[in-house]
């Protein structure tokens, strides 16, 4: 299990349990939390589990491959450093403490 803060774009702050294997965006969505809309399901089709690393752990992500690259060209206002799909963030004991921030909006 890792601990994963999930921060609205408004400030609210989420701290939740995701166990391994899941990805952060399936953590969001068992957990109900807002601003992730995961329409695609996971499936790396569409920008709409966007989200922004907290600075501390952009380096300690694997890194993101073509396909997750080109599917945040179509996010809102994609940060090349920070933006990251959660469908592509698979849960494991080394996120624990993951901080991550979403965009005003998802499209």
């Amino acid at each position: 299990m890792a601990k994963i803060t999930y921060i609205e774009f408004g400030g609210t702050e989420h701290v939740v349990e995701v166990a391994n294997g899941l990805t952060v965006m399936e953590g969001a969505r068992d957990n109900n939390i807002p601003g992730i809309e995961a329409d695609c399901g996971g499936a790396c089709a569409c920008s709409t589990c966007h989200v922004y690393v907290h600075p501390d752990w952009v380096e300690k992500l694997p890194a993101k491959d073509d396909m997750e690259e080109d599917m945040l060209d179509f996010a809102f206002q994609p940060d090349p450093a920070r933006s990251r799909l959660t469908c592509q963030l698979k849960v494991s004991d080394a996120l624990d403490g993951l901080v991550v921030q979403m965009p005003e909006k998802q499209i």
